[in-house]
């Protein structure tokens, strides 16, 4: 990595986004549809991640839980009880699929911290996947659960009546914004952390500033740790929040 750091001419060179290029694992450049890469492994070890959390540890349940079943059992009540709180009672129903939400962004962040790992939610093809899924689901569920009420979401009609035609093309634009900036915000803010962590972790590698490197790099990767945990926060209760309206349509 030395070599790495270090340009032609004795100055310092590094690639901060390289490590999110995507590669096929089994050796060549080119990658297709069906080509398995650093992208597949990644995504299907936050899936043995959650297996190994959510099923594996509570298979035979204690009374007294082992750390294994407490992190579980938190971890699910922590996202029925934001569930229900946002949604109400109505929503519950569709606490199997926010909670699966929830728990694939959390531990594909987490993974992705581990060094030499890949960042999968760094990535908008990714996110954007999530994202317009819920878009989707949300709409679809709030014609069939209202019909063409559902498009009371964007008359606000405690508005004066003058205002409201207005306000309903920014609420309509604002609604179809909404997979977008759900999609982007995530990988976003994994990708710009993870750039940083590397960035810090390059000049680590100059002996003149190496001490405030390493300083710096504990200080991000601590701070990675609680944006990865953020992230699916916040984008978990938007998730409610968008099926509250569909559950909820009139302001």
């Amino acid at each position: 990595m030395a070599d790495e750091a270090h340009g032609e001419g004795g100055g310092l060179s590094f690639h901060p986004m390289d490590q999110f290029e995507v590669k096929p694992l089994f050796g060549g450049y080119d990658v297709h549809w069906y080509t398995i890469t650093n992208v597949t492994l990644w995504l299907a070890l936050a899936i043995l991640a959650i297996i190994g959390l959510m099923v594996l540890t509570t298979s035979k349940r204690a009374t007294v839980p082992g750390r294994g079943q407490s992190i579980a059992e938190l971890m699910y009540g922590f996202v029925y009880k934001m569930v229900e709180d946002v949604t109400g009672k109505d929503g519950i129903k569709y606490f199997p699929y926010i909670m699966t939400l929830f728990m694939f962004i959390l531990c594909a962040n987490f993974l992705g911290l581990i060094p030499m790992s890949f960042t999968t939610t760094s990535h908008i093809a990714v996110t954007a996947i999530l994202g317009f899924g819920v878009f989707i689901a949300v709409t679809v569920l709030g014609f069939v659960k209202n019909g063409a009420s559902f498009l009371g979401l964007f008359w606000v009609s405690s508005a004066p009546l003058p205002l409201r035609p207005v306000l309903a093309i920014i609420e309509i634009i604002s609604y179809f914004v909404r997979p977008v900036s759900h999609s982007i915000r995530l990988a976003g803010n994994m990708m710009a952390g993870h750039a940083v962590l590397k960035v810090f972790a390059g000049f680590a590698q100059v002996a003149a500033i190496a001490p405030v490197a390493i300083i710096g790099v504990m200080a991000i990767y601590g701070l990675e740790v609680l944006v990865s945990a953020i992230q699916a926060y916040v984008f978990t209760i938007l998730t409610c929040v968008y099926l509250k309206d569909a559950l909820h349509p009139h302001h």
